[in-house]
């Protein structure tokens, strides 16, 4: 008898900083999804493929659920609500070493109202002691119905395999979306203005990681070698922010270049040239006309 087919689509959902990228990495086993300490660093939906023999599982990497200060952070938080309406499950996924925080409750409000299933994924156990967790699971029991609570480590992948085996007993019977090698829906495009943002936001502090946006302006192979050559616009909303970037005599330019090359270069499997430079755009995150120029457009989700 011929095993059946499962597929589905899983949304990962969280505040900022919980691990939704490092789980969406983990699993695909390739970097589609950017990290940092920083908190709001995912911005889009970002859909991860993971295909197995018996199942395919596409995970959607959801911005973190926050109060927006401005209009970019209104669309992040419109792209992470609208997703739960889309997909076959739910993963909220808590941070074990935050434990319990209003951020979480206002997405518990919002999961009262969803039919498919939720299930708790409490992230970080390494970072904790173990007799931590049980008081910290059954706080978060009463305030929610879950489907079943997982406790993993992303970074470490302690337990991954087991939640991915308790997922896919909830997916339905289904077709394959995606080939066998395609691991995300989104250009190379996209990624690689994503590699070059996480270098700033490793390599900045204070507000410059969340007043930054990067624009590929040119992508194409070079006529005279085997090599890829990339153009990108970093923007900022200040002339200080610039400065900062561009760094003493180009500094910092030249080590977010560096750093991001070698990510980039992993991902096209080719030589790359990187040409990055500094615009300023005022207020960009509050004007519309410049978040729908720089990918965030609402009405394409």
């Amino acid at each position: 008898m011929e095993e059946q087919f499962k597929s589905g689509f899983v949304a990962i959902i969280g505040r900022p900083n919980v691990g939704k990228s490092t789980f969406m990495n983990r699993v695909i086993g390739e970097k589609i999804a950017i990290m940092s300490d920083k908190p709001q660093t995912t911005r889009n939906k970002i859909q991860g493929v993971l295909t197995e023999k018996d199942a395919q599982l596409i995970f959607i990497d959801t911005p973190g659920i926050h109060k927006p200060k401005h209009k970019l952070g209104d669309f992040m938080v419109n792209v992470a609500e609208n997703t739960l309406n889309e997909v076959d499950a739910i993963m909220f996924m808590i941070n074990a070493e935050e434990g319990y925080g209003r951020g979480d409750q206002f997405i518990i409000d919002r999961l009262q109202k969803i039919s498919q299933p939720v299930f708790l994924i409490v992230n970080k156990i390494d970072k904790v002691h173990p007799d931590q967790l049980l008081p910290l699971i059954d706080e978060y029991r009463e305030k929610l119905n879950f489907e079943e609570i997982i406790p993993i480590s992303a970074l470490e992948g302690n337990n991954v395999d087991h939640l991915l085996s308790v997922l896919k007993t909830h997916l339905p019977e289904g077709p394959q979306f995606y080939p066998e090698d395609h691991i995300t829906d989104h250009p190379e495009r996209f990624i690689v203005s994503e590699l070059i943002r996480e270098k700033v936001l490793h390599l900045t502090r204070e507000e410059i990681p969340h007043s930054i946006a990067v624009v590929i302006e040119t992508i194409k192979p070079r006529e005279d070698s085997n090599a890829v050559f990339i153009q990108a616009a970093i923007i900022v909303e200040r002339k200080s922010q610039k400065g900062i970037i561009i760094g003493k005599q180009g500094s910092m330019l030249k080590e977010v270049g560096q750093r991001a090359r070698k990510d980039i270069e992993a991902l096209l499997g080719s030589k790359v040239f990187l040409e990055l430079w500094v615009k300023v755009q005022k207020d960009w995150r509050n004007r519309q006309v410049q978040l729908s120029d720089f990918g965030y457009k609402e009405e394409e989700y």
